[in-house]
């Protein structure tokens, strides 16, 4: 392992078709960096779990934690090289910190520290702010009252954990914005909304499910501001309302739509608050998009390499669940697709008109939809053949009359 990422510290830079030295190791931001931290930081998490039962942490009565409790206790979460330490106590913390910094200088690094700080989610004291930033997120705990707190085994918190985009992260978002658009007068409406959709649609999905809607119609409402002032650099001769009625027209209930003006297909541009806030389910334990388990990665994702992509947005769609029985569908288990509306009814094969079954489901289904009586809509259940005439059933056998 040390030999191979020797050589890619050392393999060098190809720029314009031509091979560059490499003098400082690989930059932060490049395609390696993420990969290196996590060989280099593999190990922290266990290293935090084992000093966990080492620590001196009492229950609320007074009484020694369990091996068990402490460490459930103790939270690390780690992404490269960004890691957040959680625990009620700050004793606790400081010890781990201690820790870690004595674990990382034996690897030659070390925690920078403008980077680091110790806070408190719920309550500021004078030298720091109450939550904290990791990702682009701003975490932080407000006090509230019984009807909308947060809750442990049914017990109330007294606080609800609010997760937004960070302040920094608004910032340089609406700067990358507003360069598109500074750096393009010279082109016509239909190039810009096709800049800046891709841009705006990538920083929504990435906070689509946390707190952002009120986030989301402010940067619509400022972005639309820079956008009319685009208008007027643009045409310097003309007045505010024509601009207006050149670039934003009625679309649904939106009057201020910045589209084009082709009446069949408008080009127009993504706006912030369309973004449906969606809610975040936390990856089950252990599971890894590489474990195999293909059901319940297409189910979450709608995507996975080895599932089929009709099956894998199906699977999405219908939350892992058959929508004939209810049940979820497991990694191994026997699935079809099938028309809700079978096409000898004049189905089509429309993606509203499928839906993913176990292939029991789907016979017992096909039986019952009246499909059978034209033409099967299932592979797996054939119509029985009409008895003859001059035959008829006697005990189970067919007797000639």
């Amino acid at each position: 392992m040390r030999k191979q990422i020797k050589s890619w510290l050392k393999a060098g830079v190809i720029d314009d078709k031509q091979l560059f030295p490499t003098s400082e190791g690989t930059p932060q931001g490049g395609v390696l960096s993420p990969l290196l931290a996590n060989i280099a930081l593999h190990g922290l998490e266990e290293l935090v779990m084992n000093l966990a039962p080492s620590f001196d942490m009492k229950r609320k009565d007074g009484t020694q934690m369990s091996v068990r409790d402490k460490i459930k206790s103790v939270t690390l979460i780690r992404y490269a090289d960004d890691f957040v330490v959680l625990h009620e106590n700050l004793g606790v913390i400081l010890l781990i910190k201690k820790e870690i910094e004595g674990w990382l200088q034996n690897i030659g690094l070390e925690l920078k520290p403008s980077k680091t700080r110790i806070a408190h989610t719920l309550r500021e004291d004078e030298s720091e702010q109450a939550g904290f930033d990791f990702l682009g997120f701003n975490i932080r705990q407000f006090p509230v009252g019984k009807y909308t707190s947060g809750k442990v085994r049914g017990n109330l918190l007294g606080f609800k954990t609010i997760i937004t985009p960070n302040k920094e992260s608004q910032i340089r978002h609406y700067r990358e914005l507003k360069r598109i658009i500074n750096t393009s007068k010279g082109i016509n409406q239909a190039e810009l909304i096709k800049r800046l959709n891709p841009v705006i649609r990538g920083w929504c999905n990435y906070f689509s499910t946390v707190v952002s809607q009120k986030i989301f119609e402010r940067l619509t409402h400022i972005l639309g501001h820079k956008l009319i002032k685009w208008g007027i650099k643009r045409h310097r001769n003309k007045g505010r309302k024509w601009i207006s009625k050149r670039h934003f027209h009625t679309i649904g209930g939106n009057n201020w739509a910045f589209t084009t003006r082709e009446e069949n297909n408008p080009l127009r541009l993504y706006e912030h608050r369309e973004t449906e806030i969606r809610r975040y389910v936390k990856v089950k334990g252990n599971a890894s998009p590489y474990d195999g388990n293909l059901v319940y990665w297409s189910s979450r994702m709608g995507t996975h390499p080895e599932m089929p992509t009709e099956i894998s947005k199906l699977l999405k769609k219908q939350k892992g669940k058959c929508t004939h029985c209810g049940h979820f569908l497991r990694d191994g288990d026997l699935m079809e697709i099938d028309h809700i509306t079978p096409k000898s009814l004049g189905g089509n094969n429309s993606y509203n008109n499928l839906q993913l079954l176990h292939r029991h489901c789907h016979d017992e289904k096909t039986a019952n939809d009246g499909s059978l009586g034209n033409k099967s809509d299932c592979n797996s259940v054939k119509p029985e053949p009409p008895i003859p005439d001059n035959y008829i059933w006697v005990k189970d056998m067919l007797v000639m009359t």
